[in-house]
Formats: structure tokens, C-alpha cells, sequence
């Protein structure tokens, strides 16, 4: 769970609800008006409750392209606008009927990896620790916590493929991974 301090600062949504996550977009406002998002993220999280971007939206036109599919909540990444940079918060808390999130980019922790920084900052304090920044996607449960990252729909660097993620949360947690080629 979150320290006390931060009890109040957790956005409550009631269960079942499906959430879409994404991180590392790298979408500068000239590439999302000329490409926009790739057409199986756009099918894939069509009909989700909430979006999730563990950061690194990059710019403000291309979270407005999130948030024309759903409502979204963001964290900053290391490459954002500096106007992003001024709105988003570092990390955010959530709860999902009865479980808790944990929502944070994992570029700020010194000398971490991305996972390490998630499983730091989170790590038995949430039930699903969310991060960004590495590119890789991450799916896995460590001592009660899913830590999960969606990998990049847009930037797959040396993944093989394309990357996002869908988490149901209905009286269990369910984590899916979802890959495609462009």
C-alpha cells in the first residue's frame, strides 16, 4: 500500500473495469498529426474504461490522441515536452475496486533498471506496479505484486515486435500483454 501521506492522492475507480496500458510512445506533435497511433493499438483499446501511459508520451498532441479513446492518466517519462513535463505527475496511485496500482515511468531512480526502479518504488505497496522506459514488455508476479510493463506500441527498439497492454479488474487482477506487427 502507499505510505499514509499518500492515501489521499490515490483516484478510485470501481471494479470491473478494463484498463489499456501504454508507455513510450516517443510521438513528437509533427508525427502523431502525420501518423497518428498504429491501426491494431487504436482496435485494441477500443472500448476500455481508462488508458494508462507510464510515460514518455512525448508530446501533448499525441496524449490528445489517447484521450480521444478513452480517459487517460499519465506519469511523466524522461522525454517529455517541457509542457507535459509542468502538468504530469512522477508517479500515481489508483485503486481498482479492491486492489491498488502503482503508475511511474522508472528513468528517475539512480542506477536502477527501469524493473528494479518499479519493484523499489512499488513493490509491496500496490498490488500492479506499471512502468515504462526499458521498451520491453514485462508481465510477471513477484511476492504478491504484478509488476507490469507494456513494452512500446511505436518504438520496439529490439523487441520483435509491438507492444501494449489490457488489465481487467473484476474480483481478480488479469494482466494481458497484447503484440503485433505494423
Amino acid at each position: 500500500m502507499p505510505a499514509p501521506e499518500q492515501l489521499s492522492e490515490i483516484e478510485t475507480f470501481p471494479a470491473p473495469i478494463t484498463v489499456g496500458v501504454v508507455a513510450d510512445t516517443h510521438l513528437s506533435a509533427r508525427a502523431a498529426a502525420r501518423a497518428g497511433l498504429p491501426a491494431p493499438l487504436l482496435a485494441g483499446l477500443r472500448g476500455v474504461d481508462l488508458i494508462l501511459h507510464a510515460g514518455d508520451v512525448t508530446s501533448p498532441e499525441a496524449l490528445a490522441l489517447f484521450e480521444a479513446l478513452a480517459p487517460v492518466r499519465a506519469v511523466q517519462g524522461n522525454n517529455e515536452d517541457p509542457a507535459l513535463r509542468m502538468r504530469l505527475p512522477r508517479i500515481r496511485y489508483f485503486r481498482f475496486g479492491n486492489f491498488t496500482a502503482g503508475l511511474m515511468h522508472g528513468h528517475d531512480v539512480e542506477r536502477m533498471t527501469a524493473r528494479q526502479a518499479a519493484e523499489h518504488t512499488l513493490g509491496g505497496r500496490v498490488d500492479v506496479a506499471i512502468f515504462g522506459h526499458s521498451h520491453r514488455p514485462v508481465c510477471e508476479w513477484s511476492d504478491g505484486t504484478l509488476f507490469f510493463n507494456p513494452g512500446s506500441p511505436t518504438q520496439k527498439r529490439w523487441e520483435p515486435r509491438y507492444s501494449y497492454g489490457i488489465i481487467r479488474f473484476t474480483d481478480t487482477i488479469q494482466p494481458e500483454l497484447r503484440f503485433f506487427d505494423p
